[in-house]
This record gives structure tokens, sequence and C-alpha cells, in this order.
């Protein structure tokens, strides 16, 4: 890694889009630091980043709990100064129910890691992006009012609400805020959502990451 290199934190980077834009933005020279709670996913991203000459630090940790992201909050400060991009592609996607049948475990974790943890994120990382210019990346899924999608939809729709607001807020003074909505692709958690749908018919994780990051850099 150079010392120039630009920093790129990835949270979510084990699979599926996510691990699609830690190759592409490692492949563009920037180093990646790759976070996700998957250890053995995380370390075939650095084969594969480190196979086409890329470079990434490893970051397992479950963004769920605040000590350890506070902690990465901390060593990104004292080692690189600031983050020039934040990617986050972590979601918490509860098992559909009718409204009435949702689990109070499941809808509480979509709105623990969807929401709450996020607040968290952004206080930690808005200084380290504002240090460097940096632009914070975010996916957006509008599935709030669909059948049997209220726990999941219900926390994305929060999610978006929070990151409008912080969008408005640093429309003048930074760091910017960009949300981006991903073409339907073959993710395991879309399979979750729609086991008979033909696969076939999806963007490649790898096309769509190439489409947002020529639109964002």
């Amino acid at each position: 890694m150079s010392e120039k290199s630009k920093i790129a934190l990835v949270t979510g980077a084990s699979r599926g889009l996510g691990a699609a834009l830690a190759e592409g933005l490692a492949a563009r020279g920037m180093h990646v630091l790759a976070v996700a709670r998957t250890v053995g996913a995380l370390e075939e991203l650095d084969d594969r980043i480190r196979h086409a000459g890329g470079s990434a630090t490893l970051v397992p940790l479950d963004l769920g709990q605040s000590a350890p992201v506070l902690k990465l909050a901390e060593a990104v400060s004292s080692r690189w100064g600031g983050l020039d991009l934040w990617v986050h592609s972590a979601v918490h996607a509860a098992p559909l129910a009718p409204a009435g049948h949702i689990d109070g475990k499941d809808f509480q974790k979509s709105i623990d890691l969807n929401v709450v943890a996020l607040r968290g994120m952004i206080g930690l990382f808005e200084p380290l992006l504002r240090a460097r210019q940096g632009t914070a990346l975010f996916f957006d899924d509008p599935r709030a009012g669909e059948k049997f999608f209220g726990s999941y939809g219900a926390s994305k729709a929060a999610q978006m609400a929070l990151l409008r607001s912080w969008q408005a807020e640093c429309a003048q003074i930074g760091p910017r805020v960009r949300i981006a909505t991903p073409a339907p692709m073959p993710t395991a958690t879309r399979a979750r959502f729609f086991p008979g749908e033909d696969r076939g018919t999806l963007v490649p994780c790898r096309d769509e990451a190439e489409r947002i990051l020529g639109e964002l850099l």
C-alpha cells in the first residue's frame, strides 16, 4: 500500500454487493478496510483483492457491538487520519412475515443494525470523512409498504430518513452523502426474499458495483 493511497471503509464487505464494491475499489488503487463478521469470507475477499494487485485490511467485527466499532474508528484516526470513502452495505434482513406475526427478536435485530448501529457509525465516521473531504455511500431498498416486508421495510425506511437528514445537514460542510438504489442482484438476501425467482435475469453484483463506482468516482 502506498502512503498516498486513498482509504475506503466497506462495512458489510464479505459477500454480495459489498464484496464486489470492495474489489472494485481496490482495483482502483484504494486501500480497502473490509469489515464483516465472517472471517472466512473476508479472507477469500482478501485473496481475490491481492491476486488482482490490490491491498486490504481485514476487520472482522459485529457492527451491532458499539465497542469494537469505536476501536475501529480510533484505529483509522491514528493510522490514516481519516477516510476518503465509507461504503455501507451491511443490513439485517428479517424473514418475511405478515405484520401481525413479525417475530419481536427479528424486528429488534433489524432496528438495531439498520438504524441504531448506523446512527452510532455516523457519529464516529463523520469526522474521519470530513478530515479528508470524503464521501459516504448507502443503498436504498424501498420495500416499505409491500406485503410481508414489515420488519425489513420499516427498518430501511427509518434508515433512509436518518440518512437523508444527514445528507441535508452535510450539503454545505461535508462529508458528501450519497444514496444509491441498486438493480436487483442475485444476492443471498434476495434469494431468501424471492426463492423461486429466475436468478438469470438479475444483474451480477460485479456489474452493478462497476456501474455504481463509475457514477460515484
